[in-house]
This record gives structure tokens, C-alpha cells and sequence, in this order.
């Protein structure tokens, strides 16, 4: 159904194709005009843009002009000249969809037309791209065109410090990661000065290997988290508790669905090695969730295929490009549980301080496109997350590859065997081989078959990448062989006879010079050498029949067998592809169901021999179909996650827009006696009589109010004349009203307004990072409703709403009381660079409420510092910093109370219904 209903939607394609066919006609008519221009003339260029801009033209009508501009400003810089269907490419991005374009076919360069002509408003544009290699190559290398135009260009990268972040974003075009222009969104909200936000809005993007990111990456949201507190000998217990388990007997798994549980008989035995009489006794479910946890690490994730271990940390592999995703850890203890398994230290558990799907953010944008050489069977995707199709751009050449019919095996022995035959083969007659597997694992097992036949090569996986983009710039040399795992390697080109300004320099580290320190004369020598040599082998491997690409396995995604396949053929360059499979391959075993029995019991019948493969149309379409159910259960898993996003998606806008109003000088005092009404209101009735046989709980109603103004001169309700609730609400607003005014003139207006604005973030954060926190172990066991024939996102929608309004409700109550309890103490100035941000009066002003106020135990604040947020990631609070808040050295008579306990104030409720309801 989504490929018919994607066909149907694209069925206007062709004709927008034919208007931009129309629009890059009048591109090449003015060119040139452009042409003739001095170099003067041309720099104008983007001042008269803007003031036409300025003065009502729109983009589209400055588009022919505009891309014009950029062609011959491409030609003089770098001396490449756009073609035609770059152009075509380049107006389906400003239309804003997922332009496919073959591998070749110059989509970093098309980027720019349309990023300088979204750059004319000067509201930015983001180049989004998989890594940070290309990130910074591309900026460097297409800034040049820019630049030359009169555009600033910056570059995100990370680890970059936040003074570094700012200028780049405020530049005309910035080129950064995904995963860093997500977390810098983040890290903007989390701050507690306006001045150290970096970004500036989301105007458009251009996301490049659109595929990768906006599909395959989007099953992982983005996470910034600070230190937990869960013990690393609880994850190592379980690792050895779990460890020897019988398949089938004490726990059932399915791989296809990526689920796994213990058995009756097997949660027995985990328990006996525990010494705990009943693992689901424990209400907040964390035992099982260690439990859950410990099996996935010791039965579903293996090494050198999800993960890799080097130098002692376990680091995530990207199952779709095959490489490293460094920072990146998994969630909810899954990491830790891996470092138990492997015996390395267990890093404590992080809570989450922010997070967001990549969907989720880049639907921000007001205008968002795309750009890969596969997206066609994603289209379906792309419309529904996004609101974005998907626009097929010819290419330039046509298509010269011969694309050779699976040969599949019934052994994986059988079928490496024959691989690495082939490639003795096409290597003897120096045709370029470039090998593709789905894991470390496999690529590392071919590499010994080669080793063994004496086959000189190169393996690229997640334990090389760092030689990532030389590699694969000489995988098209005379002989070559290189072995990558999936398709890492996307972004650069793979030329045949290889790429002359790498091998250029090599020829200069050889002669003993530094390519960074080379004179202009020894680069060009250097660079014609190379150009000689490279086409001498260029026409050697032409000779051979181009670059052949050999798949050893079929991957889940069609389309990762097509980017595969795409890196022959490059511009209507010969080349070949030939995959070889086996019935034992994962694909077919968990997904390709009977009919792989049916070829397996014939094979077998016919008695033919493990290394003599078929060629049938049933297995092509049992591939086919095993990849249709995959990519069906991987888009569910995608759409679950964005389902679940989207529950806290509005709530995170609340709570961000809250925090920027108040970083941009919002006037909270101006509220406070709203604020106090609500508060006041909310709590009053809830100590007054609930029907007619209660009457006023009088002493928790002194208890609270005591402890929400730290004064002993409160006002009191006597329960026996059982007063009106809207008579007590009335005087306890005057009375926290008074409260507010002597504290305001005891610290100045100036002073108050700028402390109940840091005041407020820090509560916001706190309640912020409690609530993210709570609805982690919420999804964490929320599946199991099912169970109960209920819908779990239901459930989860209700209670997230639920827990988001207490949030809401009780955060000014937060305020009231941190504010109420600062007191002003003489105390000598600490010398700090932000000394002069903290008015005089609040100097050593000191926190003296409650022992604790929903986490903010001993929490430091400092006026004009770094946010709490950032404290919680490691940074030292409060150093060097005029202005804390510490906790009494009063006793706190609830300090040590029991959530089910009898509240101490006499009030014969639970603690948790009663003073412990907002704790």
C-alpha cells in the first residue's frame, strides 16, 4: 500500500520536472551576462539580491539570477561548472524536497545554488551533513564559492567551544553534523543567559545523504544527559547472572522484532543468582528494566557488529554506515549492561537533562530538503514525517553498469569462498574491486580469505574510519580491492584510476614534504604527476570494465543495497555489481519464511554441492520480500519513537518558550500576584474540609505556609470556626504578598527582577529534568499494558499529561519558596569574571529554606554563570561564583519520612497525598 500510495503522489512529478527544465533554460539564456562580468560586478551580486529582496521580489524570481551567479562564480573559484541537471537538482532543493541523485552526479555542489539563494534573507541557512570529515571539507571547499559572492560561511564541529559556535551560526551558511545542530538546540535551551544561546533560528536546511539521516538515524533520539546514580555492581551482577542461559529453556527470543524474555524457569534461576525472592516486587520496575537490559547485552548485542571495544569503552557502531558514532551511548542502562558483559568499567547510569528525535527537530525548520543518491522507496516516509516528497533528477550520463542476478548459496562458507574467488579473479586482470559487508565481523573473515591467497587490500569499518575518505578515493585504482563495511565511505567519490589530489599528496610525504607546508610550485608538480598517472591507470581499468561492486549480503534496506550498487556507474563510467548470498544469511533466516525452507529441502534433494549456486526467480523475490517486512518492522520501530516524541514534543515548546521569555528579560514580579493567587488557591483547598464531616487540617495548613515563607508570624486557620475557603485564600495572598515587598525592598527592584529570573530557570530545569526522568521509566515499562488490552501510547499520552500538569502546577509554588527564603548576608566579594552581571545587594546572598524542594539539595545558582543544566554535566557549580543558595541548618521535620509513611503533620494522610505530594 505505501508504494502504491507513493506512486500515485508522484505522479506529478514529471511535470514539475518539466518546469524546472523551463526554469534552467532561462539559467543557461543569462549566463552569459553573468559570464562577461568583472569580478567586481560579480561580488555585487548579492547586495542587489538582497535590496530587490528587500524591496518585494521573491526568491523565485531572483532564482535564474541567483543561480547564474553562483555557476560562474563556481567556474572562477573552484573550476567546476554546474550542469544542467545540477541545476534541475538544485531548484527540486529550494521547492523544498528530497532531490535523488546518482552517486557522481556532484550533489555537493548543487547544494550551493540553492543554499546562497535561501541565503539572500540573511536568516541562515544550515548544510547538513553525516559527518564531521565532510562537514568541514565541504565548507572549506564549496565556502570558496560563497566567499566569492560576499557570504560568510561557518563551520559547527564537535567538541567546538560555544564562543566558536556563535560566529559560525550568524554566518550566512553554516555546515555542521545532524547530531550537533540537534544537541546545540538543546544545549541553547539549557543555558541561563540570553548571550549564550548560539543559534539563531531555523530558517532552511539542506540535508545531505538525506537517507541516512532523515530514516536511518532517526530511529536514535538525541539525548544530552548528566551523571546518575545507579551502581556499577548492579549491572555487573545481572551480567553474571544472565550469563549460560539456555536458549528456548530459560529465555525466548526474536530477533526479527528485537525482543527478548526469561522463562519461568529461567527468571528462577536469575533470581537464585541474585539472591532476590522476586524480581517484579520491586514497584519501580528498575529490577526488571536491569534484567531486560542484561539479556539484550548478553544474547541480542554482539561485538564487532553493534559495537566495538577499544581501548577499554565500548563504542556504538551505526549499523546502516558502518562507522563509529562517537558520544553516542545507548539509553535506559543498556550501555552500562554491554560494559558488564564485556568486563570494562561500567560508566554510571545518565539521567536525561534534553532530549529530542531528529523528526522532531528538523520539522523546526520552515523550510526543509534533501538530497541522496537513494530515496525513492522511502518516499512514503518522507510524506508522512516529514511533509516532503521525494523528486528523481536524471542524470547526467546515462547509466552504463550492469547490474549482475544474485547467486546465493546454501552455506555462508560456501558463499565466501566464492567471493573471495572472484575477487583473485578481477583482481588478476587489475579491475578494481570494492567489497561491501553488513558487519565487522564479516568484513574481517573475508580479509583473512584474501590474506590467504596473498590479495593486497584495504578494510574499512568503524575500527578504521578515521582513513575513512582515502580509502575510498582509491578504491578505483588498477587492482585495488577494498572491503567496506556497509556503505561507509558516503561523500566521496570514487574515480577510476583514483583521485590525483590525494595521490598527489602521498607523492609529497615520499619526496619528505609536508602537503600543508608545500610551495605553489611543488603542489603543482606534485598534482601533475599524479593527473598523469591517474589516467594511465584510468584507461587500464576501462580496459577491465570499471569499478565492480560486490555485495555479500543482502542488507534489510533495499536501499542500502542500492547505495552500494550506485558506487559503479559514476557518471556513465563501465562497471558491474554482483551479490552473493547464502540461506543462512540473517535476512533470509528471520524473515524469508517458507519459501527459503522450500530452496534449502531442494537444494538439499538434488544433492547439489554447497559451492554450486541458483539463480531463480522465487529467490528474488523471496529476498525482495524478506526486505519488504523489514523495512516495515524498522519504520514502525522509527514511527514509534516519533509517536512517543511527539506526546512530550508540545510539552518541551511549553517549557523551552517559558525559558527564552524569561532569558529575554520577561517580567516575572509583574506576575507574582497572579502567581500567588494560583498557588495559594491550589494549596489552601486542599487543607480545607473535603465534605461535611472533615473539618480545616489547621496544623498542615501552618506547615506549609511556614515553609513557603521561612516566618514564624503566619496567619493561622482555627479548624472550630471553620472558615470560608475563599476568606483564608484571600489573607494568605496578602500575607505572601507583604512577604514579596519587604524582600523586595530589602534587595532592590533591579535585584529581585534579575533574581527571580535565574531563580526561575534553575526551577524550571529541576522540575524539567525530574519530569524527563520520570517518563523515561515510564516508556521503559509502559509496553506491558498491552498486556492488559490496553493501548500503551494511549496510557503514556494520558499519563505524561497527567505528570506535565503537576509539572506546570506546582513549579511557580517552587519559585514562591526559593525566593521567599534568600536572605541577604554581608559577605566579601569572590573575584569572578562575572562579578559586575550581580547587583550589589544580591553579593553573598544565601539560600536558607527547606533542607530540600524537589531536588534542590544544597543546588547552587550563580547570577550570570553557567546554567544548572550545564553544572549537572560536570561543570564545577558554583565556582568562583558571588551567589549560592544552601539549605538550612534548621532541622527538616520530612526530611527522612516514608512516601506511604503518616505525614508528621498530624494530618492521618499518607506523606505522599499529604506534604509529600509536591516533593
Amino acid at each position: 500500500m505505501p508504494n502504491f500510495l507513493s506512486k500515485l503522489l508522484s505522479m506529478g512529478s514529471d511535470k514539475d520536472l518539466k518546469e524546472f527544465e523551463r526554469i534552467t533554460a532561462r539559467v543557461n539564456e543569462i549566463e552569459p551576462q553573468f559570464t562577461a562580468m568583472s569580478e567586481e560586478e560579480l561580488r555585487g551580486c548579492t547586495a542587489a539580491f538582497r535590496e530587490r529582496y528587500a524591496n518585494g521580489e521573491s526568491l523565485d524570481d531572483l532564482l535564474p539570477e541567483a543561480f547564474a551567479a553562483v555557476r560562474e562564480a563556481s567556474r572562477r573559484t573552484i573550476g567546476l561548472r554546474h550542469f544542467d541537471v545540477q541545476i534541475i537538482g538544485a531548484i527540486a532543493l529550494h521547492r523544498g524536497t528530497i532531490a535523488e541523485m546518482k552517486t557522481g552526479e556532484g550533489k555537493t555542489l548543487v547544494s550551493t545554488l540553492a543554499g546562497y539563494l535561501n541565503a539572500i534573507p540573511g536568516e541562515g541557512v544550515h548544510i547538513v551533513t553525516v559527518n564531521d570529515y565532510l562537514a568541514k571539507r565541504d565548507s572549506e571547499w564549496m565556502g570558496q564559492i560563497y566567499r566569492y559572492l560576499g557570504m560568510s560561511v561557518g563551520l559547527i564541529q564537535n567538541g567546538m567551544r560555544p564562543q566558536l559556535k556563535k560566529p559560525a551560526y550568524e554566518a550566512d551558511v553554516t555546515y555542521g553534523t545532524n547530531s550537533e545542530f540537534g544537541f546545540d538546540y538543546l544545549r541553547d535551551n539549557m543555558v541561563t543567559r540570553a548571550s549564550m544561546r548560539v543559534q539563531r533560528g531555523h530558517h532552511y536546511a539542506i540535508v545531505d545523504e538525506a537517507d541516512s539521516i532523515l530514516i536511518d538515524e532517526a530511529r536514535t533520539p538525541l539525548i544530552i544527559s548528566g551523571a546518575g546514580s545507579k551502581s556499577a555492581s548492579t549491572y555487573k551482577d545481572f551480567a553474571r547472572a544472565v550469563r549460560g542461559l539456555t536458549p528456548e529453556v530459560d529465555f525466548t527470543m526474536d530477533e526479527a522484532k528485537h525482543t527478548i524474555a526469561t522463562t519461568d524457569e529461567g527468571l528462577e534461576k536469575v533470581e537464585r543468582s541474585l539472591g532476590i525472592d522476586d524480581l517484579y516486587a520491586d514497584v519501580s520496575g528498575q529490577l526488571v528494566n536491569h534484567l531486560q537490559q542484561a539479556l539484550k547485552a548478553e544474547y541480542m548485542f554482539h561485538r564487532d557488529q553493534q559495537y566495538v571495544v577499544i581501548d577499554g569503552e565500548v563504542k556504538i557502531v551505526d549499523e546502516f554506515t558502518g562507522r563509529i558514532m562517537e558520544g553516542r551511548r545507548y539509553s535506559e542502562g543498556l550501555h552500562q549492561a554491554i560494559e558488564a558483559k564485556e568486563g570494562v568499567i561500567v560508566r554510571e547510569e545518565n539521567q536525561t537533562l534534553a532530549t529530542i528525535t531528529l523528526q522532531n527537530y528538523f520539522l523546526m525548520y520552515d523550510k526543509l530538503s534533501g538530497m541522496t543518491g537513494t530515496a525513492m522507496t522511502e518516499d512514503a516516509e518522507f510524506r508522512e514525517v516529514y511533509h516532503i516528497p521525494v523528486q528523481v533528477i536524471p542524470p547526467n550520463k546515462p547509466v552504463a553498469r550492469i547490474d549482475h542476478d544474485d547467486l546465493v548459496y546454501r552455506t555462508i562458507d560456501a558463499k565466501f569462498k566464492a567471493v573471495a574467488d572472484d575477487v583473485v579473479e578481477r583482481h588478476a586482470k587489475n579491475q578494481p574491486v570494492l567489497v561491501g559487508t553488513v558487519s565487522i565481523e564479516n568484513s574481517e573473515r573475508l580479509s583473512r580469505l584474501l590474506d590467504k591467497r596473498g590479495i593486497k587490500h584495504n578494510v574499512l569499518n568503524a575500527k578504521h574510519h578515521e582513513r575513512e575518505a582515502q580509502i575510498v578515493a582509491q578504491a578505483g585504482r588498477k587492482g585495488a580491492v577494498t572491503i567496506a563495511t556497509n556503505m561507509a565511505g558516503r561523500g566521496t567519490d570514487i574515480l577510476l584510476g583514483g583521485n590525483p589530489e590525494l595521490i598527489a599528496n602521498d607523492y609529497l610525504r615520499a619526496d619528505g614534504i609536508d602537503p600543508e607546508e608545500a610551495t605553489k610550485e611543488q603542489l603543482d608538480e606534485a598534482l601533475a604527476r599524479a593527473k598523469a598517472m591517474c589516467a594511465e591507470e584510468k584507461e587500464e581499468v576501462l580496459k577491465a570494465g570499471g569499478l565492480c561492486v560486490i555485495g555479500t549480503e543482502r542488507h534489510e534496506s533495499r536501499r542500502i543495497d542500492n547505495q552500494l550498487r550506485g558506487r559503479s556507474g559514476r557518471q556513465g563510467d563501465p562497471g558491474e555489481t554482483q551479490f552473493y548470498l547464502s540461506l543462512e544469511d540473517d535476512l533470509m533466516r528471520l524473515f524469508g519464511g517458507d519459501r527459503m525452507d522450500r530452496i534449502s529441502a531442494m537444494m538439499q534433494k538434488y544433492e547439489m554441492p554447497d559451492d554450486m549456486p541458483i539463480q531463480a526467480k522465487m529467490v528474488t523475490k523471496a529476498v525482495e520480500s524478506a526486505q519488504r517486512k523489514v523495512e516495515e518492522v524498522n519504520f514502525a520501530m522509527r514511527k514509534n519513537v516519533l509517536d512517543y516524541d511527539n506526546v512530550m514534543n508540545t510539552q518541551r515548546q511549553v517549557i523551552y518558550e517559558e525559558r527564552n521569555k524569561i532569558l529575554d528579560g520577561k517580567d516575572l514580579m509583574a506576575h507574582i500576584d497572579e502567581v500567588t493567587h494560583d498557588t495559594v488557591q491550589r494549596e489552601v483547598l486542599g487543607f480545607a474540609p473535603q465534605d461535611h464531616d472533615e473539618a480545616w487540617d489547621s496544623r498542615g495548613f501552618s506547615l506549609w505556609l511556614g515553609e513557603l515563607t521561612g516566618r514564624k508570624d503566619i496567619p493561622t486557620v482555627d479548624a472550630e470556626e471553620d472558615p470560608e475557603p475563599e476568606d483564608v485564600i484571600q489573607t494568605v495572598v496578602d500575607f505572601v504578598g507583604t512577604c514579596f515587598e519587604e524582600k523586595s525592598r530589602q534587595l532592590g527592584d533591579e535585584a529581585m527582577q534579575s533574581l527571580a529570573a535565574q531563580v526561575m530557570l534553575r526551577v524550571i530545569d529541576t522540575r524539567w529534568m525530574s519530569y524527563l526522568q520520570e517518563m523515561d521509566y515510564l516508556k521503559t515499562g509502559i509496553g506491558l499494558r498491552g498486556f492488559g488490552q490496553r493501548d500503551p501510547l494511549v496510557e503514556y499520552k494520558s499519563e505524561a499529561y497527567a505528570a506535565f500538569s503537576e509539572l506546570v502546577s506546582t513549579m511557580y509554588e517552587d519559585f514562591l519558596r526559593m525566593i521567599l527564603h534568600i536572605e541577604v548576608v554581608v559577605k566579601p566579594v569572590v573575584q569572578s569574571e562575572q562579578v559586575d552581571e550581580v547587583p550589589d545587594q544580591l553579593r553573598g546572598a544565601r539560600y536558607s529554606g527547606p533542607a530540600e524542594t524537589d531536588g534542590t539539595r544544597g543546588a547552587r545558582i550563580a547570577m550570570g554563570g553557567q546554567a544548572a543544566a550545564t553544572e549537572a554535566r560536570g561543570a564545577n557549580p558554583g565556582a568562583g561564583k558571588p551567589l549560592t543558595y544552601r539549605k538550612s541548618e534548621d532541622p527538616d521535620p520530612y526530611a527522612n519520612v516514608g512516601r506511604n509513611d503518616p505525614c508528621p503533620c498530624g494530618s492521618n494522610k499518607k506523606f505522599k497525598n499529604c506534604h509529600g505530594r509536591n516533593l
